[in-house]
């Protein structure tokens, strides 16, 4: 039987049965002679993220804390809630922390914001909605910049991302997760109560974004009860946004999908915390067992099984036990890359002047002498470099047999304004040329003819990016800076483009940075057809058949204690 009709089978069955009883269980209650914390109330003032919103906070300090360490924290979204009878966060904390289940760990507990009106007659703006129910990293920011710094003036608290939680209610329970997902080197465990993980500003989109994203160490704790938004006469659901019990099910098993450490825990409640806080000292011991173990990223445990099918999964490309390795040093801006047939890599490293080289042991050597200010590099036939440089406008080709640049030869001169360019394997070079919106093309003989006018293609076409060839080299892909769309052309035998689609659906970044941009850049292609393009939420992997199976994560440096 399918998941999704199980689900649906369950809940209603569960809907015919009466509701179970929850109540809160002794690790709830105050208990003789446990140490108890501490809540300090304070206003954290307005700031850059939500202009002229303050927020009420709180902070709990176990009477175990100890000032000379870095302390583990958790941040508890809607913190007025979570204080009050419905969690008793810092009664459980006591007992748990008394008992060595969890680590002393500070609580901080932020309410939404509300902006303060001129006068009685104003309207009041509402932040909560606003602040965790998005999907961009806006909240994120607010708490790594304004929040935890705040707190962080008066207590030691770890930077670690294994010392960090999160908890959310309901809407919260977005926020709280999305912090986590935007920023997962800050953030790695998520406590989700009743999460709202439906159509109401983007959250229905998350199963499917993390079925095809490389998996983020993350660990997260779901609960949800079968009569969450669901009445008798209504079990598809009483919201247009969808159906609470089903949606938090596809949540849980998308993650699943990708190997996620997390549990689901099905109630028959509605949208309210009875079950929620009888089982958070659980929920909290689940979250961090093993502490200070890290969480780390595991694959799936089908993928060991027969019917494991590694077509368009994000583990038929990278793998949990060869991790992503920095090579060479700090590079502050690389554009372009490029590799030959050994798999040394080639860069234009803009600081020294010059084009680098990656070989297969990570060691980064000068591939040509300085000054060479090469914006661009492509592998042509025969391991050749290609080589753009913007100052001189040319295109100039060296050999790679060895660690340093020989052989030099301008291909082509005076090309000025162009933005990418790729190389057949007869020699003609494709080149975007911004200045006169075209795309170019220079045949084996030095014969250069328009290839095509984007401003043919009826405006669908706006702001081309990156260029590369089909492994039998019959198309042309082109990414587009602007369109959530990149294109697939047909080469002519003449070399000119033709037959263009807008073939290739990037997935968008959640950003007021990028409102009218998708931001792809460059584009290659493999042996097998898979095409990769680099965007602003990763590199994204296409199938032949144009969707995007894979999204591969931007690196970043997780910090330490």
């Amino acid at each position: 039987m399918r998941p999704f009709l199980l689900s649906l089978l369950l809940i209603s069955a569960a809907i015919a049965l009466p509701a179970q009883e929850y109540t809160l269980g002794p690790d709830s209650q105050p208990q003789d002679g446990t140490p108890k914390g501490t809540v300090i109330k304070f206003v954290l003032p307005p700031g850059k993220y939500y202009p002229g919103t303050p927020h009420n906070c709180a902070v709990y300090v176990p009477a175990q804390f100890d000032p000379s360490k870095p302390t583990p924290f958790m941040i508890f979204l809607d913190g007025g809630q979570a204080l009050g009878s419905s969690m008793r966060v810092p009664v459980v904390f006591d007992n748990l922390i008394a008992r060595h289940e969890i680590p002393a760990m500070i609580g901080i507990f932020v309410d939404p914001g509300i902006l303060p009106v001129v006068s009685d007659t104003d309207q009041n703006r509402y932040n909560r909605i606003y602040e965790y129910d998005s999907m961009t990293p806006r909240f994120a920011d607010f708490l790594l910049n304004e929040l935890i710094p705040a707190v962080a003036k008066s207590y030691n608290l770890s930077k670690s991302p294994d010392d960090r939680g999160l908890s959310g209610v309901s809407t919260g329970a977005v926020g709280a997760f999305m912090a986590a997902w935007n920023r997962p080197d800050q953030f790695h465990r998520v406590l989700s109560f009743i999460g709202t993980y439906v159509a109401m500003k983007g959250a229905d989109r998350l199963p499917a974004l993390v079925r095809r994203t490389e998996p983020k160490p993350i660990r997260i704790f779901m609960q949800d009860g079968t009569n969450d938004h669901i009445v008798p006469t209504q079990t598809y659901g009483t919201s247009f946004a969808g159906s609470w019990p089903i949606n938090n099910q596809v949540m849980y098993e998308a993650l699943e999908f990708e190997g996620y450490d997390v549990k689901l825990v099905m109630g028959t409640e509605g949208h309210n915390l009875k079950q929620g806080g009888a089982i958070l000292p659980d929920a909290l011991r689940w979250l961090w067992r093993d502490y200070p173990q890290p969480v780390v990223v595991h694959e799936p445990a089908a993928v060991h099984e027969p019917d494991w099918d590694p077509v368009a999964k994000v583990f038929s490309t990278i793998y949990v036990d060869k991790p992503w390795q920095q090579i060479g040093g700090e590079f502050h801006s690389i554009y372009s890359l490029t590799a030959d047939r050994n798999g040394n890599v080639y860069f234009p490293d803009p600081v020294a002047g010059c084009v680098d080289r990656v070989d297969a042991t990570g060691k980064v050597t000068h591939f040509t002498e300085p000054p060479d200010y090469a914006s661009i590099v492509r592998m042509g036939v025969g391991d050749q470099l290609y080589t753009y440089e913007p100052s001189t406008a040319d295109i100039v080709a060296s050999s790679t047999l060895t660690a340093v640049a020989s052989g030099e030869r301008t291909i082509i001169r005076n090309l000025a304004g162009v933005k990418d360019f790729a190389v057949t394997q007869k020699g003609a070079i494709y080149f975007i040329d911004g200045s006169s919106a075209t795309i170019g093309f220079i045949d084996s003989a030095g014969e250069a003819k328009t290839a095509l006018r984007w401003a043919d293609l009826d405006g669908e076409m706006t702001l081309p990016h990156g260029l590369t060839l089909s492994p039998d080299q019959s198309m042309l892909v082109v990414s587009d800076g602007v369109s959530r769309y990149s294109w697939s052309f047909q080469i002519a035998p003449d070399g000119s483009l033709e037959n263009g689609e807008p073939f290739y659906r990037m997935e968008l970044p959640e950003t007021t940075m990028l409102p009218w941009q998708s931001g792809t850049r460059g584009a290659m292609e493999d042996t097998a057809g898979m095409v990769y393009f680099a965007t602003p939420l990763g590199i994204q992997i296409c199938m032949e058949n144009g969707r995007v199976a894979e999204i591969l994560n931007c690196r970043r440096r997780a910090p330490s204690r």
